[in-house]
């Protein structure tokens, strides 16, 4: 008969094997004070204030328990109940708790609402810094916190409708609850622009919109038409796009009616998406819903811009957030896993992915955090005013569509298990589709830049004085910037073929200019000289982990390392 020790070093009748080299789930980890990238920007553009509470709350997002609730969203999605059992019409959405969780985190910490409550220098840097944290945890429910964030310049357009709404709209709670406003002291403003026949096209539209009584700007008009994407639906408000006779216009549509009578704004479906599943994206019909106007008629598009150019900053910083997410758990999981006789961390070829994956990180968040400076400075500044004009639209399009590849690699330096649904890549590299697309395509970017230049030229001289204060930093970008001139003096106005042509080869040379030039002037050498030899040097296009000889790939790699605390 075996003893006990024996029987305990005896293999489990049916065991086949002992699992082993294989990575931990990464949690327990302050997502802010091991990322030197953020860390730095926050103090470098003007949030040194708030390093503690981004701190604090870099620790709440790196818990095990509030990651979980990002895997739970996502699983559990939305669901929607046009009517009641009793057949009558409700437009509900049902989501999981974990959702509402996130909301009400994501509500209380202000990242809806700092910058318009407290307003100072670095306020815009700070309330970035934890949206970027937050979309790390979980990107769907970023959509309504951002677009009620985005939204307080439009409404404070037309004071007598800010003022019903704007101190429930910046109040730090969260009431989910489907009923009217007056019942709330908390509520979330949903957008509403594209059209079947339309999309980025918003002057398509075809939603009519007229008088309840008299016309003029802040006046109830009556809504007939459709939206084909109104995300979170369960918003209190909308800014709604619509037609006028005098043009395109923008209101202010209620979920429920001030006499407490639900708004004629009814949800058709929810959209099946690839990515951003926890967030309900809607189809809308309006059958004579509600609305006032904001601004004069046919002043929409100028009205709703400011919100729209909020909500393409957020685009940027949640994308450079998914590709921190990806690359802290790929080092994490690299520094585990060995394969071919040593950890992967320790290979070549792979510390050359991963410092040339946190290269793109590095200048997606220096350009981020650069951006989130200007709003805060653009009201008083003028360079700053023009620079977020030209700098913002390069910004989304670069840094959004640079999100994919990078979040593919992440999960190929993961191998067969990067693919696993159980795992976090697949999600960020669903959700990283996302952001290219919403709040306009990377030709829509280019367009604006286009449009933005024509317009008011002062723009590219803003520019042009931000990349000069990198001058004779760094002997590649002076020759790269030099270049870039020379084509921007050969640029005919009159060729508007020739110049929407070659759009985008201008604005991605302007989007790498704007990261090396931030990175020359604040990064470590390790860092800059890398990104310059690779992104200007280079000829041509290359994949990841292409980084010439003699870069210091692991005084890069150290830098995104999770275990590293930086601060």
């Amino acid at each position: 008969m075996k003893t006990a020790k024996e029987l305990q070093a005896s293999p489990i009748v049916g065991e086949t094997h002992q699992v082993h080299n294989v990575a931990s789930d990464l949690h327990s980890y302050n997502l802010f004070t091991t990322d030197a990238a953020l860390l730095e920007g926050v103090k470098r553009e003007g949030g040194a204030w708030g390093v503690g509470e981004v701190a604090a709350f870099g620790e709440k997002c790196g818990k095990p328990e509030y990651l979980e609730l990002g895997f739970l969203a996502n699983k559990y999605t939305p669901e929607l109940d046009t009517h009641d059992r009793f057949g009558n019409r409700v437009d509900s959405v049902r989501y999981h708790g974990a959702y509402h969780e996130l909301m009400k985190s994501a509500l209380e910490e202000g990242l809806h609402s700092q910058p318009w409550t407290h307003p100072r220098e670095g306020a815009h840097v700070v309330r970035g810094a934890k949206a970027f944290l937050q979309s790390q945890v979980e990107a769907g429910h970023g959509c309504p916190v951002t677009m009620t964030f985005a939204s307080v310049p439009s409404f404070r357009i037309q004071p007598e409708v800010a003022a019903i709404f704007e101190s429930k709209i910046l109040n730090r709670g969260y009431d989910p609850r489907n009923v009217p406003i007056d019942e709330k002291q908390s509520i979330t403003v949903g957008m509403g622009m594209t059209e079947k026949q339309g999309g980025s096209d918003v002057r398509a539209n075809s939603t009519m919109a007229t008088p309840v009584n008299q016309p003029g700007a802040g006046q109830l008009y009556s809504l007939v038409g459709h939206k084909w994407f109104l995300s979170a639906p369960m918003c209190d408000v909308f800014l709604i796009l619509a037609q006028t006779t005098a043009g395109v216009s923008c209101f202010a549509v209620p979920r429920w009616l001030p006499d407490g009578t639900k708004n004629a704004l009814n949800v058709i479906r929810l959209k099946d998406k690839m990515g951003n599943k926890s967030n309900a994206s809607s189809e809308v019909e309006f059958r004579g819903a509600q609305g006032w106007l904001i601004g004069d008629e046919g002043r929409g598009v100028p009205t709703i811009i400011e919100m729209v150019s909020l909500t393409r900053f957020d685009c940027m910083g949640a994308s450079a957030s998914l590709m921190r997410a990806g690359l802290a758990n790929a080092i994490h999981h690299c520094k585990q896993r060995a394969a071919f006789g040593a950890k992967l961390i320790d290979q070549p070829l792979m510390q050359n992915v991963l410092a040339d994956l946190q290269l793109e990180y590095e200048g997606a968040m220096a350009f981020s955090m650069r951006m989130a400076r200007a709003l805060d400075m653009k009201d008083s500044d003028e360079h700053e005013a023009q620079l977020a004009r030209l700098a913002t639209a390069v910004g989304k399009y670069w840094i959004c569509k640079r999100a994919p590849q990078h979040s593919y690699e992440i999960m190929e330096c993961i191998g067969g298990s990067g693919v696993m649904e159980n795992s976090i890549y697949p999600r960020l590299f669903r959700e990283s589709v996302i952001n290219p697309i919403w709040e306009g395509s990377g030709n829509v970017q280019c367009l604006d830049v286009l449009r933005a230049i024509a317009k008011t030229p002062a723009v590219l001289m803003a520019f042009n004085a931000e990349l000069n204060k990198a001058r004779g930093g760094n002997s590649i970008l002076d020759t790269y910037l030099d270049g870039m001139n020379q084509q921007f003096r050969q640029l005919n106005p009159a060729d508007l073929h020739g110049l929407q042509y070659s759009a985008r080869t201008m604005v991605d040379q302007m989007a790498l200019a704007f990261e090396a030039s931030l990175l020359v002037r604040h990064a470590p050498a390790a860092v800059s000289e890398a990104f310059c030899a690779s992104r200007l040097a280079a000829q041509g296009h290359h994949n990841y982990g292409a980084l010439p000889k003699g870069m210091q790939v692991k005084a890069i790699i150290e830098r995104a390392d999770p275990a590293i605390n930086k601060a």
